[in-house]
């Protein structure tokens, strides 16, 4: 495995890093302080926006999780998150922007969530999504349905990360047909969840099927792998193909 996982790095790499800044705008982090397993403090906070604006970044929208039985976080902790975020941005004179919105768990109470009107959303209504790790909800389908009707835009955060699709790759395929937005975790790229997300993350890549990238950063090894990413061919491909909703944000 490790011969096989070299074979496949260097296949993989080239010898240019990637220009992030062609992105402009990331659209999944946890960057406000102390309410969900992202930074902790201010400073915390402060240290991965100083290396996003190094990596080329030139906006952030900050997506802290929500979930009914973890964090429940609510759009007035979020939103009075962000302007102490914003407040401290200026004093520290870090020429970022910042906007937040959510990654709601789409557990029991998402849909009563959607029923209530007061999603976070970003762009043009997108919302960001996530799933559980271990098992398809077998309401996906109806929650979707639910969200666009709704007049939100679906965006399913790091579709390469559930691996029970892996061997179903015509599961990616019928989620955007169903007008979901697919965003890819950069750091995906690398290996680092697994070679077989690595390989997802490529394939979604060279079938044109992503819309949004994303750092979906928690801490500072999340900014090291998106340095080691820049060095990825897929993630060339995808920035240079210039289909990436990103830079409109």
């Amino acid at each position: 495995m490790g011969l096989f996982s070299s074979l496949f790095s260097k296949s993989s790499r080239s010898d240019r890093p990637a220009d992030l800044s062609a992105l402009r705008c990331d659209v999944h982090s946890h960057f406000i302080p102390g309410i969900d397993d992202g930074a902790q403090t201010m400073e915390d906070s402060l240290a991965l926006l100083r290396s996003m604006s190094e990596l080329g970044y030139s906006k952030v929208v900050t997506t802290p999780h929500v979930m009914s039985d973890a964090y429940r976080n609510t759009p007035e902790i979020i939103l009075g998150g962000l302007e102490k975020v914003r407040a401290r941005l200026k004093e520290e004179r870090i020429a970022l922007e910042i906007d937040a919105a959510a990654e709601y768990y789409l557990d029991f109470d998402f849909e009563r969530k959607i029923d209530g009107g007061g999603l976070l959303s970003f762009g043009n209504r997108f919302v960001l999504f996530e799933l559980s790790f271990m098992n398809p909800p077998d309401n996906l389908n109806n929650i979707i349905f639910k969200l666009i009707t709704s007049g939100y835009r679906p965006v399913l955060a790091h579709p390469e990360r559930y691996t029970y699709w892996h061997n179903k790759f015509e599961q990616y395929e019928a989620l955007v047909e169903k007008g979901t937005l697919l965003q890819l975790n950069i750091a995906s790229l690398t290996g680092h969840y697994s070679l077989s997300t690595k390989k997802i993350a490529e394939q979604l890549i060279e079938k044109d099927m992503i819309s949004l990238l994303g750092s979906d950063c928690h801490h500072p090894g999340h900014i090291s792998l998106i340095r080691e990413a820049r060095y990825e061919k897929a993630l060339h491909t995808v920035l240079e193909r210039g289909k990436l909703l990103n830079s409109s944000l």
